[in-house]
């Protein structure tokens, strides 16, 4: 039975991936078709951003109520309600407005589901499973690129994946007799030492603050996300502009950045339970450094900042899966759920933020920072998961 629901939420994984890039794919296009300043992108991301924040906070009182299994069907339900209806608008309001269960529904996958594979799964699973969405988000342009080239345009590359979704969503409600030995244990697991039931009692923002490490931890992510979305976008104009690299092997090396956290995640899964998860995160944010002085090592080589961006991406890989597998065990089980929803939306805020914000450096200084500013955020990264281990070795003493 444990092997079976494994395999479900591998599959609801990619799902989870198979809308990220969409957007990106197909905007191109999609902002000819509707009459949208190509800017407009740009207000789709953040309604959707923060329907994901909105739903990651929620998520601990959700889970708690419901069961991770129902909260996950109808969560991807969401989303594929999201993506059919994107292939039937024809209006930038429309986008805007089906942007909401949209992202809704993807933040409470993505924290229902982290959760429960960190409290009943090994750390190796954790890794494969954020394999498993780079595999989604690396296929889905693919299929877009598919669309657009037949009658249907990017109308029928959202279908494709709404239909996709919309199988998914019957597959995770014909699975829910699966989870449902588990959920009496996930509740069971909120009860305290004195047999009080906390499914009633919210930790919320507040409480999970006033635990020692959280907040180091929460801005920690914050800063990998900065890492993360920052080397990715602006990764190819990074190299165009700065290092005089034609566009088109730019923009290949850029999607590499991508496959590099895939393939480091597949990699990952085989080590992470020997070196554990403090080390996984050490390791993975030197191997960003090493990428970073790869790119900016003044030697006309165009091959080493090209090379650079893939280590980056190597580096990115096993920090986000390592931060999330390790939070039972540092803060608790029974807050485990609320401190990693809180965790997927500050994750979100710098996804959001910190791009825009080295455009907004971009323009005054060029691009030649790029390298320096994530390194930065790798450093404060770096620091604040020590704090975090320092305050949890202080808490378990």
């Amino acid at each position: 039975m444990a092997s079976i629901l494994l395999v479900i939420i591998y599959i609801a994984f990619i799902s989870l991936g198979l809308p990220d890039s969409l957007l990106g794919s197909a905007w191109p296009v999609m902002h000819q078709d509707i009459a949208a300043p190509i800017s407009y992108a740009g207000i789709i991301t953040m309604i959707l951003q923060g329907g994901t924040i909105v739903s990651s906070l929620a998520s601990d009182r959700m889970t708690r109520k419901f069961g991770t299994g129902l909260v996950t069907a109808v969560s991807v339900g969401l989303t594929a309600c999201g993506m059919l209806g994107f292939s039937r608008s024809q209006a930038f309001w429309q986008l805007c407005l089906l942007a909401v269960p949209y992202g809704l529904g993807a933040g409470a996958i993505d924290a229902a589901l982290n959760n429960y594979v960190a409290l009943h799964y090994k750390a190796r699973h954790m890794s494969w499973l954020h394999c498993f969405w780079g595999i989604g988000c690396s296929v889905s342009p693919y299929i877009m690129a598919y669309a657009i080239a037949g009658p249907d345009s990017w109308h029928g590359g959202y279908q494709i994946v709404g239909i996709m979704q919309a199988f998914l969503t019957v597959a995770m409600f014909l699975s829910l007799p699966l989870w449902r030995k588990t959920f009496q244990s996930e509740t069971a697991a909120k009860t305290d030492s004195a047999g009080t039931d906390n499914k009633e009692t919210h930790l919320g923002v507040s409480g999970a603050w006033k635990i020692s490490g959280v907040p180091y931890l929460l801005f920690a992510f914050t800063c990998y996300s900065a890492v993360e979305a920052t080397s990715g976008l602006w990764a190819s104009t990074y190299l165009v502009q700065t290092k005089g690299i034609d566009v088109e092997t730019a923009a290949r090396f850029a999607s590499l950045f991508y496959l590099g956290i895939t393939f480091g995640r597949f990699l990952n899964g085989f080590i992470t339970e020997r070196f554990g998860d403090r080390s996984m995160i050490r390791i993975g944010i030197g191997i960003i450094f090493a990428g970073i002085l790869m790119m900016i090592l003044p030697i006309p080589v165009q091959f080493l900042p090209l090379a650079g961006l893939i280590v980056i991406g190597l580096g990115c890989a096993p920090i986000y899966p390592s931060i999330i597998h390790a939070t039972p065990a540092n803060f608790g089980p029974e807050n485990s759920q609320a401190i990693i929803g809180i965790q997927m939306a500050f994750a979100y805020i710098g996804s959001t933020l910190c791009p825009p914000l080295f455009g907004l450096i971009a323009d005054v200084a060029g691009t030649k920072p790029y390298p320096f500013f994530i390194a930065f955020f790798a450093a404060v990264m770096l620091f604040l998961s020590e704090k975090v281990n320092q305050a949890v070795d202080r808490n378990h003493r």
